[in-house]
């Protein structure tokens, strides 16, 4: 390599290092989960948001500042239906002790209810009604 192109060299490595770093550092953003344990786990729902929410949300609002919190409640009703409620909330974080502040700046929630349905059936749909809280919030905040 001669030594005009190591400088070149060098700018390519550092920007594919900091782009690499954006992208880690918006998948490694605080997604709080408060769900119950037999509809969906702790690590599926944080899946789930970690999927739908765009980095380009980061840049608005960034993870320094503000934390994603889900919520999905329910399960098989003595009767054997499924009632499902899905709720995602966007939080600031206090600016010195970085814990949440409960004052959600955008709230979306997505309910459903299936007669005769199976557990399984009934974690699918908390899933998919996780999906759409997500989504809503995601379309709120940002032009997909």
């Amino acid at each position: 390599m001669n030594h005009a192109s190591k400088p070149i060299a060098a700018l390519v490595l550092l920007a594919s290092l900091a782009g690499s770093a954006w992208s880690q550092g918006a998948r490694n953003v605080e997604l709080l989960d408060y769900s119950t344990r037999s509809l969906i786990s702790e690590e599926a729902a944080k899946k789930v948001m970690g999927e739908l929410i765009p980095e380009k949300l980061w840049k608005i609002y960034p993870a320094s500042k503000y934390v994603f919190i889900s919520q999905v409640e329910g399960g098989i009703t003595p009767a054997g239906a499924c009632a499902v409620t899905a709720r995602v909330m966007l939080m600031p974080l206090t600016p010195t002790a970085k814990a949440v502040l409960f004052r959600p700046q955008k709230t979306a929630t997505s309910f459903d209810a299936l007669p005769s349905a199976t557990v399984d059936q009934c974690q699918a749909a908390a899933t998919q009604k996780l999906k759409e809280a997500t989504s809503s919030v995601v379309a709120a905040l940002v032009k997909i």
